[in-house]
């Protein structure tokens, strides 16, 4: 938490290489999207495809790890309750990426 009582995410010190990585990962996207269009080889475009993917699961772990880092450690020093909470959130987080 702040000073003024709004609490700022774990990943906010790393907020401008993360977006750097989205934009990336955004242009990555738009050419598949190109590539489909010029009706590309389909191997091509899958290899593309599991490189964007990579590329968001790379993004998804950092963020995680910046979550128990910052808002699970955070809420362990307020309380039981609390860090209950943001655990829970960091195993379903966990639960949903394993899955995807």
């Amino acid at each position: 938490m702040t000073s003024t009582g709004e609490s700022t995410h774990g990943y906010v010190a790393d907020k401008d290489a993360y977006l750097k990585r989205m934009s990336r990962i955004e242009g990555q996207a738009r050419g598949i999207s190109k590539m489909i269009v010029e009706d590309k080889y389909c191997i091509d475009i899958l290899t593309q495809i599991s490189a964007v993917t990579r590329a968001l699961q790379g993004v998804a772990v950092g963020l995680l790890d910046d979550h128990i880092r910052h808002c699970v450690l955070d809420a362990a020093k307020i309380g039981d309750e609390e860090a209950a909470v943001k655990i829970k959130e960091a195993t379903d987080a966990i639960n949903r990426l394993v899955r995807s």
